[in-house]
Parts: C-alpha cells; structure tokens; sequence
C-alpha cells in the first residue's frame, strides 16, 4: 500500500508541478524528506518479466541426445514423440540383430572346432575368412607360397584346419556368410539409429525458430522509483522505465 501511495504522489507531482501553491509545494518537501527518512521508501522497485526466446542449438542437442526431447524443449512434443518412438523401435531391432548375429558366430565356430578341428583361441575374423576358402591350411600355404607371398603363411601347429570334404566347408561358408550378412544389417540400424538423431534435431531447430518468430516481442522490462535528496535542492523522486529487446 505503501508503495502505491508514493507512486501516486509521484504522478501528482510530475503532472501538475506548476500548479502546486507554494504552501502546498512546501508541504510536498517535507513528505518527501520525511519519506525519504524511511530506508523501505528509498528504492522501490515495481517488478519485472521476462519473455525470452528459446535455443535453437540446445534444442538440436537434446534431440542428438535422445530423439524427442529437442521437440518437447520446443513446446511441441505432437511431433517429437515418433521420433522417440522411433528410437525405441530401433534400440530392440538392434539387440535383437545383436544377440542373433552373436548366436550365428558363436554356431559357425563351433561348427569348425567339431568338423575341420580349429582351435578358436586368438583367432581374427580374417582366418575364419579363410577357412570358408581352402580345404585345409596345407592347401592355404602351397598357394601363398606359390604366389611368393610367404609373409601370409600361417603356422601349421596354432593355425590348424582340415575339412574333410567340399561339403563340409561349403556347410561352414553357409554358416559364416549369414553371420555376415547379419552383421552387415547391424550397421544399417546403427545408420537409422543416427539419421533418426539427426533428422529429430533438425526438426527440433525448425519449430524453435517457428517458435521465436512467434514471439511478438522478447521484451524485458524493470520499474523501480527512488527517493534522491541532494543537501542543496529538495528531495525528488526518480522513476526509472528499462526495456530490452
């Protein structure tokens, strides 16, 4: 109540400060030093708000982060929920691959253990490569050395294997190249897992702009009304009025 009376006061002076007798004016001093006396009436400050606009890179961040949640920082989750959905749908299509593709491997190895007698410790994916190609190591290291590549030969003792007939390697490659192919899948899905990131986080960046644009004004703005009093002049009150745009 305090703070709407002096404002009143200070409307009344600027509005009329020529018409105030000079009694009148006088007394208007002495409120005033007295109000100025009163350390609660020295700096009135009215309030503020603040209408600001919203990022559009944190925007792009939090979808790059989790598909969605870029849209919902943007105020419009209707679209970004299928991108989360989305990203869900992809993350069990992948441990599925995952656990099917390992299945396969852990099969086509175990196949060569019982069959050609390969021993799977330290083995790279290349020499199972191989494997699916030649009869048997003695076959592999003829030919390498044939073509005068010696450096490639494997060492008979660590590197053993022996199909014991075409049938049986053909059956391995069988093994092998659907190991393959489902690892080869996997990669698709771990492309769709990051264009659905991407894609969400352009989206996201699209509706923060919408958003701002349709923001009439960012406006910021701050009333306060101080007491000076100066030992030469009479007291006065000053009204500040800040905006920012």
């Amino acid at each position: 109540m305090k703070k709407i009376i002096l404002f009143i006061v200070f409307i009344s002076y600027c509005s009329f400060p020529q018409a105030l007798p000079d009694s009148n004016f006088l007394a208007l001093q002495n409120s005033l030093k007295q109000v100025n006396n009163n350390k609660d009436f020295r700096d009135i400050n009215f309030g503020s708000a603040a209408v600001n606009k919203k990022s559009p890179g944190l925007a792009a961040i939090y979808s790059l982060l989790l598909p969605g949640m870029g849209e919902l920082y943007a105020g419009s989750y209707s679209s970004g929920k299928y991108f989360t959905a989305a990203e869900g749908a992809l993350w069990g299509i992948f441990i599925g691959m995952d656990t099917y593709s390992n299945w396969l491997t852990n099969n086509y190895k175990a196949y060569a253990a019982t069959t050609a007698g390969v021993n799977n410790a330290n083995k790279s994916s290349g020499y199972y490569t191989t494997i699916a190609n030649y009869e048997s190591i003695t076959e592999y290291n003829n030919d390498m050395s044939l073509e005068g590549n010696f450096g490639s030969m494997m060492n008979p003792q660590t590197a053993y294997w022996n199909w014991p007939s075409t049938t049986a390697r053909e059956n391995y490659r069988s093994l092998w190249v659907e190991s393959q192919n489902e690892t080869n899948d996997l990669n698709f899905v771990v492309g769709a897992l990051i264009l659905n990131r991407v894609i969400s986080a352009i989206n996201a960046v699209r509706l923060v702009t919408a958003f701002n644009k349709g923001l009439k004004t960012d406006l910021s703005w701050n009333v306060s009304v101080n007491v000076e009093n100066k030992e030469t002049l009479p007291p006065s009150l000053l009204f500040n009025f800040q905006t920012e745009f």
